[in-house]
């Protein structure tokens, strides 16, 4: 099977659940919302007592290393703190520190203009990157560019395929157009299918033979019960009244600021993850 699988889950406990339903795990993404989620957070957060941002910090930090322990062989991605005025500066100094809490780390950067340009600076520097809240084949193209050089599979490109379906346009098919966009590359990106809703995504996604699917257990485990089939190209996904997203013929040899990268998916996406972060914070 070429697609690797990841969890998405901020749960530890989550991870050595998938690990023994698999019997292997390739990696694991965090971010902000779902450090949230964990149920030491939840419980502290219930109990009306709030984090300080050090606090917080250090709290990541310690189920970020719970992860690596349980998967070291594996990829971890960790997401800087990011909100529409973070400066390309501020998440460089975010990523050098988290980049040392772990031996495994990708460090997720968000896909807008200061993210790209903090991506393109860690990239030259052979940091492992994870361009996250993708939305178009642009924003895959500038992800490209801004990394070339990169060793290959040391950066991951994440569209968000559930967001896009949420407003009517089939994700799957902005998955399909960045796996043949890339054809014409030198494979140093990775397409890690995200946001991942149900089965069908899941299926999709492998018979596109995306490079990465990161799921929730939910996902996950219908598959693994079943089998871990991958489909052939004999199963047709479901995409109902969804729109297409015709594929662009978009070169990948421009400079990375050339491409039209502004999607108000990922604006409302940066807005969610800072929310949910800060509404641990006292």
């Amino acid at each position: 099977m070429k697609t690797k699988i990841f969890l998405d889950s901020g749960d530890p406990a989550e991870t050595k659940q998938t690990l023994d339903l698999l019997g292997y795990l390739d990696g694991q993404t965090t971010n902000p919302s779902l450090i949230v989620k964990h149920p030491d957070a939840q419980a502290r957060f219930q109990s009306g007592q709030k984090f300080s941002q050090q606090e917080i910090l250090d709290f990541y930090k310690k189920v970020i290393q719970q992860i690596s322990a349980i998967i070291p062989a594996g990829s971890v991605s960790v997401e800087v703190y990011a909100d529409a005025q973070t400066t390309a500066q501020t998440m460089i100094e975010q990523a050098r520190e988290m980049n040392q809490w772990i031996p495994n780390a990708w460090i997720k950067l968000p896909t807008t203009s200061e993210g790209l340009k903090a991506a393109h600076e860690l990239s030259q520097e052979g940091m492992r990157l994870n361009l996250t809240l993708c939305f178009s084949q642009e924003q895959a193209a500038a992800v490209y560019a801004a990394t070339k050089g990169a060793g290959k599979g040391d950066i991951f490109v994440s569209p968000f395929i559930g967001r896009l379906d949420d407003r009517g346009e089939n994700g799957m098919d902005l998955i399909a157009n960045i796996v043949k966009m890339y054809q014409a590359g030198d494979g140093h990106v990775e397409v890690l299918t995200a946001s991942v809703r149900n089965q069908d995504h899941f299926l999709e996604a492998l018979r596109l033979q995306t490079d990465i699917i990161t799921a929730p257990l939910k996902a996950i485990q219908p598959w693994a019960e079943a089998g871990q089939k991958v489909p052939g190209n004999d199963y047709i996904y479901p995409k109902g009244a969804l729109s297409s997203i015709p594929y662009q013929e978009i070169s990948l040899d421009q400079d990375w600021s050339a491409y039209n990268i502004q999607h108000d998916l990922t604006d409302k996406g940066l807005e969610k993850f800072a929310s949910d972060w800060n509404a641990l914070i006292g």
